[in-house]
């Protein structure tokens, strides 16, 4: 069967589900927030149908299959989830019950540790778009000469000095011996 054709069947399942659709003649809540069953109901419309997705290379899996005798609706869908189970709802609805589902899993969850990110460039290295500089100067010439003292070599302010005190003379004779 092609996509299009589990679609349409898909659409026309929903459709005939619905509990807008005539058949089920039960009036709408008063209040919105009104979860109690209504008073009188109609027997609906009895309905059956499954349709199953499987397409390992993308990864899918999952289905629904629903049947009901105008009163009792019994199905079960089943979901492949990210972690690698597989989550499986069975529920039956009626109009004094309600909705009630039972939900188990299959398999168990795997996290594998995520692969380190290396992305390969989708550039080569870029092509100089100019060439060597040549400068725009010649070398620098001194603006300046060199430099004159501006003072002369200096003199002593004072002479060589002269002694205060004349050879020494001794205090004592020759030894005697």
């Amino acid at each position: 069967m092609n996509s299009l054709a589990i679609l349409l069947c898909c659409l026309a399942t929903v459709a005939l589900a619905s509990p807008d659709t005539p058949g089920y003649g039960y009036p709408a809540p008063s209040h919105p927030v009104s979860y109690h069953a209504p008073e009188k109901h109609e027997k609906g419309m009895p309905f059956n149908f499954d349709y199953k997705v499987s397409d390992h290379y993308k990864g899918l899996d999952f289905g629904h299959n629903s049947n009901s005798d105008g009163n009792l609706v019994t199905g079960e869908y089943r979901v492949l989830l990210p972690d690698g189970r597989t989550q499986i709802v069975t529920y039956t609805a009626d109009h004094y019950n309600g909705y009630q589902a039972e939900v188990r899993y299959e398999g168990e969850a795997k996290y594998p540790e995520p692969a380190p990110y290396h992305p390969e460039p989708s550039y080569g290295h870029p092509a100089p778009a100019y060439g060597h500089p040549t400068p725009a100067y010649g070398h620098p010439t001194p603006a300046y000469g060199h430099p004159t003292p501006a003072y002369g070599h200096p003199t002593p302010a004072y002479g060589h000095p002269t002694p205060a005190y004349g050879h020494p003379t001794p205090a004592y004779g020759a030894p005697k011996h």
